[in-house]
C-alpha cells in the first residue's frame, strides 16, 4: 500500500527479500501487488513513479497488507487507506508498516494493544498524537500479526526475520547474500548511530553530557548539573565542549532542543507553543527567536505549504 511520497529505499528493502526468496528457493513463495489511493502511479519521495496494479479498495483476499509511508504522512487524508487495512485486519491478514507507514496503523486503531516502531525522526510526534500507543525505537517490531519498522534498510531486516520465521534461516541467511547483506540485524539493535560515531567524538565525559542533553530537552538541566554528572568544574565542561564540538555547552543543548523541535513542526499539527514547551522553552516568543537565529526562518514557515 503506497501511500504518496513513499520512500523509496525502504519500499526496495521489503520488496527485494521477498523476490530474491522466491528466486533461492525456485518457486513462488511470496506473491505481491502495489496498491495506490486512487489506482494510478504513485510518486516516491524521490521523484520515482511506480505503477500499481489498482486502488486501495481493490485490494481484496490478502494475507499481508504493508503500508510504506514517507514525507508529510499526517498531512494526508489516509481515510480509504485505513478502511481497507481495516477490512483486510477482519478478514484475518496481517498488517505491517514500513518507515512511516506506522503513523497510519495507529490512526487506523490498528497498533492498539500492539508495540510498534517508526523511523526516529518520527518517533516523538507519534507518541504524543497516541497516548497508550507502545512506540519503541527499536529498528523493527513484530507482535503476533503486527509488523512495524524504522525504515530504511531496516526493512530488509524485518523482511529477512519474516522469511526466517516463515521459511527458515537458510533461506534468509542465502537472500541476505544476494543483497550483500551481511548479517540479519536483531529487531531490538538501535536506529540510529551511537553518539561516539554521530558526533566522531570518543571522549566519554563529553559523549555522556551529550546523551543527558538528549534525553532532558523538555526540562533541560543546568550548566552546573551537567557538570556535576561527569564530576567536572562548569569551566572543564565548556573546554571539552569548545575542544571537541566548537561550541558551548548551552549552544549544543539549545541546538538540540531546536531540531526536535523542527520534527515535531513538520510532522505534527501540534501547536507551535505546545511544542515550544516540550522543547524546553518557557514562552513562544522566546522559542521564534531562538528558531530565527539558528535556522534562519520562523517556525510557522515550516507548516506553509
Amino acid at each position: 500500500m503506497l501511500v504518496e511520497h513513499f520512500s523509496m529505499i525502504a519500499f526496495s528493502s521489503a520488496i527485494e527479500p521477498l523476490r530474491l526468496a522466491n528466486r533461492a528457493a525456485r518457486r513462488e513463495l511470496y506473491r505481491y501487488s502495489l496498491w495506490s489511493e486512487n489506482g494510478r502511479s504513485c510518486t516516491a519521495s524521490n521523484g520515482v513513479e511506480v505503477q500499481v496494479a489498482g486502488a486501495f479498495g481493490a485490494a481484496q483476499d490478502l494475507d499481508m497488507a504493508i503500508v510504506c509511508g514517507g514525507i508529510d504522512i499526517h498531512r494526508r487524508d489516509h481515510r480509504a487507506l485505513q478502511a481497507s487495512l481495516r477490512r483486510s485486519s477482519i478478514r484475518g491478514a496481517a498488517i505491517g508498516a514500513v518507515c512511516t507507514g506506522t503513523y497510519v496503523l495507529a490512526k487506523a486503531g490498528l497498533l492498539d494493544g500492539y508495540r510498534a516502531t517508526i523511523h526516529w525522526e518520527n518517533q516523538a510526534s507519534l507518541a504524543s498524537e497516541h497516548d497508550g500507543l507502545e512506540v519503541g525505537s527499536d529498528l523493527f517490531e513484530i507482535d503476533r500479526n503486527r509488523f512495524t519498522c524504522a525504515g530504511g534498510t531496516a526493512a530488509a531486516d524485518m523482511m529477512l526475520s519474516l522469511i526466517v520465521r516463515d521459511h527458515g534461516p537458510d533461506l534468509a541467511a542465502e537472500v541476505a547474500d544476494q543483497l550483500i547483506h551481511h548479517r540479519i540485524r536483531e529487531a531490538g539493535e538501535r536506529q540510529r548511530m551511537d553518539l561516539r560515531m554521530r558526533l566522531g567524538i570518543a571522549h566519554p565525559k563529553l559523549l555522556h553530557v551529550v546523551g543527558l542533553m538528549e534525553k532532558t530537552f523538555a526540562e533541560p538541566l543546568g550548566s552546573q548539573e551537567l557538570a556535576e554528572a561527569v564530576q567536572l568544574s562548569k569551566r572543564q565542561l565548556e573546554r571539552l565542549f569548545l575542544k571537541y564540538l566548537g561550541r558551548s555547552p548551552a549552544k549544543h543543548y539549545l541546538r538540540i532542543r531546536l531540531e526536535h523541535a523542527r520534527h515535531l513542526i513538520r510532522q505534527t499539527a501540534m501547536p507551535l507553543l505546545t511544542i515550544a514547551i516540550e522543547c524546553g522553552f518557557t514562552s513562544a516568543s522566546h522559542f521564534s527567536k531562538a528558531y530565527l537565529d539558528h535556522f534562519g526562518r520562523p517556525p510557522s514557515s515550516e507548516r506553509k505549504v
